[in-house]
C-alpha cells in the first residue's frame, strides 16, 4: 500500500522538475544572449511558416491508427483461426503492429502534406 502513494508524488514531481528545467534554461539562454548585445526579436520568427493545420494532421492519424487496429485485428483473427496461431500472441502482436504501420503512414503523409503546402507558397 504504501508504493502506491509515493508514486503519484514522484511522478507529478518528476514532470514539475522537467518543465521547471526546460523553463529556467530557456530563460537563462536568452539572457545571456540579451547581455551580449543581441536583438530580443532573435526569439519571434519574422516569416510565417505555413504548415498543414493541426486539426488535419491529427484526424488523418487517428483514422489510420483506427484502421491500422482494426485491420490487425482481422488478420489476428485470420491468423488464430486458419494458421493456428495461439490467441493470445496473434491479437496483440498483430494490433501493435498494423498500428504502427498506420501511424508511420500517417507521419509520411504528414511530412509529404507539409512539403506539398511549401512548395504551393
Amino acid at each position: 500500500m504504501g508504493a502506491e502513494v509515493i508514486i503519484i508524488p514522484i511522478l507529478f514531481g518528476s514532470v514539475f522538475g522537467i518543465l521547471y528545467l526546460f523553463i529556467s534554461a530557456r530563460n537563462k539562454e536568452r539572457m545571456a544572449l540579451i547581455e551580449k548585445g543581441a536583438d530580443a526579436s532573435i526569439f519571434y520568427s519574422s516569416k510565417k511558416k505555413r504548415t498543414t493545420s493541426l486539426w488535419k494532421v491529427f484526424i488523418l492519424n487517428l483514422s489510420l491508427l483506427l484502421m491500422g487496429i482494426g485491420v490487425g485485428i482481422f488478420i489476428a483473427g485470420i491468423l488464430h483461426l486458419s494458421i493456428g496461431v495461439e490467441e493470445d500472441i496473434a491479437y496483440p502482436g498483430t494490433i501493435f503492429l498494423m498500428a504502427g504501420i498506420g501511424l508511420f503512414t500517417g507521419f509520411t503523409m504528414t511530412k509529404n502534406l507539409d512539403k506539398q503546402n511549401n512548395i504551393d507558397e
